[in-house]
Formats: structure tokens, sequence, C-alpha cells
């Protein structure tokens, strides 16, 4: 039997071997092993010469041969702090590239921000003594925030001397810093005025590749604003809401604040829109925003050459465009975009609710380039203490608050009637279905002689109805 197996798992016993044998008693299953082979030494490594071919760290064969062409590649065993001896320089050439353009990148991050963060303190530096002397709270931080000069220093100082102090300090409460490119400011705490809205919006230093594409396709594409710094302002007006926006924490303030908006001292005033536009942005205004296309341009004497009055009537016109708007435009010079007195919504809008006038006042202005306000703040003192004048002044005569009235009415009567034919058409869709459902479900519990017969009556009536119309067309 264990002949047997040896043949079958050995195969013939009689067959000579070909395996060396090392006695006469050598198991031919591990004639591998005992053929004498000699090991292979292992290699030895000098930290002088590891890294050169040949050198004597080169591990070699027990016979004095080198290895095989692959083992010369490999990589020698190092201990694993020397990582000189395994690497070169080579092994870093993408490193060289990719490191010191992240490096760039993160400096140019880094001294972008700082660059409008240091230029919307500047705006903020002066036009806080102002803002602080209008109203009671400037900033995010309450009314306990106050570390500038207050209105007593301004007027005994002046406010270039004060807008000017070097020793003014900014708190941090005053500046909100919503995106890299875009800082904010509120402000109330004012008669007449509910609060007001500071947006400066600054150039993408801290991205390069970004301002040089956005200037490169506003020169060839219109639609694309050209980039600017700014500084946009909304003021919104109480216009008799007191009661609704003024929280009153004791009876005594509730019935100064009821006092307040009855009689003259009402701050609510006629509705409407008026503008004094520079020409560049007069295109942009008509097409983005809804209320200016209420309105109609006429060129004004008083008024430089590159401005222009938007305005929905010529009494309007006389009566919001003072000697000294006119003025502080002509000293704002090029950094003026517009000064917008409105009532009605930016977007066109597509509900009746969206028509309730929120009366504001909107200003836009360049940021200076050589960060020197001085040729801005009148326009903006102007822009802070327009309410005042808007209120006393704005309310007009019969005629011109009809007009007005027709203006506003008619494009509500547009979206009553566009509601209405939406309302007709849902109805009808309503119907139709309804109609459909009740003549599936009779088709449903007909036989099949009696489905024939009521789809040839329903074509015979809808054949008699075409033949009538045709008639009436006639």
């Amino acid at each position: 039997m264990s002949g047997l197996l040896q043949n079958i798992f050995k195969g013939d016993p009689n067959a000579p071997s070909t395996a060396p044998s090392s006695g006469d008693d050598a198991d031919p299953d591990f004639a591998e092993f005992a053929s004498g082979n000699p090991e292979p030494l292992p290699p030895v490594i000098h930290p002088a010469s590891a890294s050169t071919p040949g050198a004597a760290g080169t591990p070699q064969s027990a016979t004095g041969g080198a290895l095989p062409a692959a083992a010369d590649h490999a990589r020698p065993y190092t201990a694993w702090y020397r990582i000189w001896e395994r690497h070169s320089r080579q092994d870093f050439v993408q490193e060289a590239f990719v490191i010191p353009f992240i490096a760039c990148l993160l400096l140019l991050h880094v001294w972008g921000m700082g660059k409008n963060r240091r230029k919307a303190k500047k705006w903020a530096q002066a036009h806080l003594p102002i803002l602080q002397s209008e109203f009671a709270v400037v900033g995010y931080g309450g009314v306990g925030a106050r570390r500038a000069p207050s209105a007593d220093n301004v007027q005994a100082e002046g406010l270039p001397a004060a807008a000017a102090s070097a020793d003014l300090v900014v708190p941090e409460s005053v500046l909100k810093e919503k995106t890299g490119t875009e800082f904010a400011t509120y402000a109330t705490g004012r008669q007449n005025v509910a609060f007001l809205d500071v947006s400066i919006n600054l150039f993408r230093w801290y991205n390069p590749l970004y301002m040089l594409g956005d200037s490169v396709i506003s020169m060839f594409l219109d639609s694309w604003p050209v980039p600017v710094e700014r500084v946009q302002c909304t003021a919104y007006a109480f216009d008799g809401k007191e009661r609704d926006l003024v929280p009153a924490p004791s009876v005594v303030e509730k019935e100064l604040i009821e006092q307040r908006t009855k009689g003259a001292n009402n701050s609510s005033y006629d509705g409407f829109v008026f503008a004094v536009v520079h020409k560049n942005c007069m295109r942009r205004l008509r097409e983005d925003r809804y209320d200016i296309s209420l309105t109609f341009t006429k060129d004004n004497p008083k008024l430089p050459e590159w401005a222009t009055v938007m305005s929905e009537s010529a009494e309007i016109t006389e009566l919001m465009l003072t000697t000294d708007l006119i003025k502080a435009i002509e000293e704002a010079g090029e950094d003026f975009e517009y000064l917008i007195i409105t009532d009605q919504p930016l977007d066109k809008p597509t509900k009746i609710d969206e028509t309730t006038p929120g009366k504001r006042i909107n200003l836009s202005l360049c940021l200076p380039k050589s960060n020197s306000y001085s040729s801005t703040l009148p326009i903006f003192t102007y822009f802070l203490r327009l309410t005042d004048r808007v209120v006393s002044t704005a309310h007009f005569r019969a005629e011109v608050v009809r007009k007005l009235r027709n203006t506003r009415d008619e494009e509500v009567r547009k979206l009553r009637r566009a509601h209405d034919e939406e309302k007709n058409e849902e109805r009808k869709a309503l119907v139709e279905k309804t109609k459909k459902e009740e003549r599936d479900r009779l088709l449903r519990g007909m036989s099949a002689e009696e489905q024939r017969k009521y789809l040839e009556k329903e074509r015979e009536r809808e054949t008699r109805r075409g033949m009538k119309k045709s008639v009436k067309r006639g």
C-alpha cells in the first residue's frame, strides 16, 4: 500500500532523482534545502557611501558577484531618522514649486484682508463723529459702546478736526465684517429716522486673479458691472409708525411717543420718487430698479454736466433740489453716484402685498482713491439730515398727490388683473379636471357597445359646436 501511494504522489521510484543529495539517507522532499547553496549575506550600510552606486555599502553576493539589477535600484535599509540616506533633492522637485506658490497665495490673502480692514476702519474713523452726533446708537454694541468723540466735542472742535483726529478710537462693535469685501455698520436713535444701514464694498485684494478677470470681462460685456469700491447707505423713515417700531418700556415713554406722532410733529409725508444720478449710473439704475422706472429724466442747468435728475414731477424736483444739495454734489465730484428718495420697492412687485410703500433714502458714493473723505463728507452729512427736510416739506398740492396716487393705483390694478386671470385659469383647469373624472367614471361602468355609442354622440356634439363657432365668425 505504501508503494502504491509513493508511486501516486512521488512518481516512479526507479526514476533517477534530479535533486542533489547531501547524503545517502537524505529525504528527497527536502533536497533543495540540503543542496548546500550558501545564503546571501545581509547588506552592510556605511553612512558615507550609502547613496553612492557601487560603493562598499552596496550589498554583494557571497561569491563576490553583484546582485541582480533589481537589487541595485532597491532602497537600502537605514534607520528611520536618516532621511538624507534614503532621499535626494530630486525627490522634492514638485514640492519646490507647489510650496512657494501656496505661500504666495497665503501672503496675498493676509495682505488683501488686512488692506480691506484698514480701509473700512479708515472710513469709520472719518464718519464716526458725524454719525454719533446724529444718532444715539452707532454700531452693534448697544448704547454703552461709545468710545469715539461725543457730539459736544464735535461741536466744539468742528467736524473736520474731529474726523482727522489721529487718536480717534474706532470701537470694534462699529463695523461688522460680513465677507472679505463687505463691511457693514448700523445706527439708530434719531428723530424721523427709524434706522440707518451702511454697506462698504471693497475690491478683492486677496484674490488678484479674480480682480483681473472682473476688469477684463467688464471691458467686453456691458452687462458685467465694472468693479468699484463704494459705500451704500440707506436711511429708513418712520413715516408715522413710531409706536410700531420703537419699544416703549414705560408708560411715560409710550405717551411721549404717541404725542410725537400726532399733529405737526407727525413724521409721515407723501410718497414719491426723486433721484439725482450720475449719468454713468443712469442706465443701470433704470434697468435694475423698479422705482426708478416710474420717473422721467430731465437735465437741470443747476447741476454739473455729468449729473441729471430723475423725478415723477417737476414740482418735486423744484422742492427737493436745494442749493445745499447742489453744492454737496459738486464737492463730491466723480465720487458721487446717486441720491434717491423713494417709497417703491427695488424689484417689480408680483403680488399686491409687495406694493406696500416703504419710504427710505439711498446714497451711493465711490470711495476716494486718495483715502481723504473731505470731499464726500458734505453730501453724507446732507443725506443724514435729508429726512428732516422731506418730513417738513414733502406735502404736495392735491393735483400732484393725485398724479402720484394714480401711478401707484395703476400698478396695483395690473397686479389685481393678473391675479384674477390666474385665478380664472385655475378655476377652468379644476372644472375640466372634474368633467374628465366624471366622463372616465361613466365609461368604466359601460359595456363596449355603450361606450361606442357614447363616444359617437360626443364626437357629434363636438362637430356641431365647431360648426356653430365657424358660423358666428362668418
